[in-house]
């Protein structure tokens, strides 16, 4: 059985957060963070790993120009989750590639005001 500990979001002190929990202003901001710590809580990675990649994620953000003014949080989040699921062997740079692909041919044939579907990109 697989030992679960509570994420402490103590250790990213970046994370947009308010007295409730952390805060989202995309769908795909809150389902990144949901991914991050559903594949902590199935023993993919430690949050102790997790928090390590954030933070080299957001240094090397800044050491190339990222302002850092709390705008783009969430894309080195996704980043981070990236190159962790690539570390420790959940997919690979060319699956992610493929699947970024896949998604921006989905939106690029999805009528406006519908929702994304990833079965838009075999129409587009």
């Amino acid at each position: 059985m697989t030992t679960y500990s509570q994420p402490d979001l103590d250790a990213l002190p970046a994370l947009p957060r308010d007295d409730d929990g952390p805060l989202f202003a995309e769908p795909w901001q809150a389902q990144a963070f949901a991914l991050a710590v559903r594949l902590q809580e199935l023993g993919y990675f430690t949050w102790s790993e997790w928090c390590a990649q954030m933070n080299a994620q957001i240094r090397a953000a800044q050491a190339a120009g990222d302002p850092d003014l709390g705008d783009t949080y969430y894309e080195h989040w996704l980043a981070a989750l990236e190159t962790l699921a690539v570390a420790k062997g959940l997919t690979t740079p060319g699956e992610l590639t493929a699947r970024k692909d896949a998604w921006a041919r989905a939106h690029e044939a999805t009528p406006h005001g519908e929702p994304v579907l990833l079965e838009a990109a075999a129409r587009g």
